[in-house]
This record gives structure tokens, C-alpha cells and sequence, in this order.
């Protein structure tokens, strides 16, 4: 009987054993949103692709939901990372029908224009910025010592 419930416990943990791109569904503290810097990069961002020429980006809820969550885990890491970033674009995929999924990320800019500028002057990020997409979603957080974290999540 122990070994039966040995074998059972073993095989469970097989079962329910997190691989790395599980892993960003851990528990991590929410850190509070600057809802005006959100509010103010997503208008930065829009206002450019308008200027362009390009459509303004409708906001998601999803993509939200998934930005925060990636900008706490960031917070819990310590750094800047796209970790899970193919998990993200999955879900979100399968919750909207998006065709493509991507992101942007930053840290330490106190400021949404700084960001943007940021994002502006690096080649990969403008070409998201400037990519066809419909929908996006910014969250910014800030961590415990007031750095700010940024993830912008685009799709179509």
C-alpha cells in the first residue's frame, strides 16, 4: 500500500510539473499601475502611428490582463526579460483570434514620453510600434524602490 502511494505521488508530480514556459502562471506580488503613464504612452504610441498614417491601435483587455502580469513578474526578477513570451502570444491568440502577437518592454523610464522616445530609437521596437496591428494594451508598473517597468503587448 505505501508503495502504490508512492508511485501515485510520483506520477502526479510528473504530471503537474511546470516546464519554463509555465512557469510565469507562479504567484507573483501585483504591483500597483501608473495608470497615467499607461494612459499618456498608449496616446504617445497613437499619435505617431496616426502621423504615419497608420490606424490607431484598439485597446485590449486581454493583452492588458497579460502585460501586467508579465510586468510583475519582471518585477519579481529583477530585470527586463521577454521569458514566456510565446505562452503570452498563445493565449492571447487563442482569447482574441489573433493572427500575430508582439511586445514591447522597457524599465526604469520615468516618464511615458521617455519610454517612447526609448522605444522610438531602437530599431526592433519602432518596428513594432509602427507594425500592423489592431490592438494593444500598455501596462506600467512600479516597483517597491520606483523603478518603472513596461510591457506593451500588440496583436492583429
Amino acid at each position: 500500500m505505501k508503495l502504490n502511494g508512492l508511485l501515485l505521488a510520483f506520477l502526479l508530480c510528473i504530471v503537474v510539473s511546470c516546464n519554463e514556459e509555465s512557469q510565469e502562471e507562479t504567484l507573483y506580488e501585483i504591483n500597483q499601475n501608473a495608470v497615467q503613464v499607461e494612459n499618456a504612452l498608449l496616446q504617445a504610441v497613437n499619435e505617431h502611428r496616426i502621423s504615419l498614417g497608420f490606424n490607431a491601435l484598439e485597446f485590449s483587455a486581454i493583452a492588458y490582463e497579460y502585460a501586467n502580469e508579465h510586468n510583475d513578474y519582471m518585477i519579481a526578477k529583477g530585470g527586463l526579460s521577454h521569458d514566456h513570451f510565446s505562452s503570452r502570444a498563445s493565449s492571447i491568440a487563442a482569447e482574441t483570434n489573433a493572427e500575430y502577437v508582439s511586445e514591447n518592454v522597457a524599465k526604469d523610464y520615468p516618464s511615458a514620453q521617455q519610454a517612447f522616445e526609448g522605444w522610438l530609437n531602437s530599431p526592433n521596437h519602432r518596428k513594432t510600434m509602427e507594425g500592423e496591428f489592431t490592438h494593444t494594451a500598455v501596462s506600467v508598473k512600479v516597483d517597491n524602490t520606483g523603478n518603472y517597468y513596461y510591457t506593451q503587448l500588440f496583436y492583429r
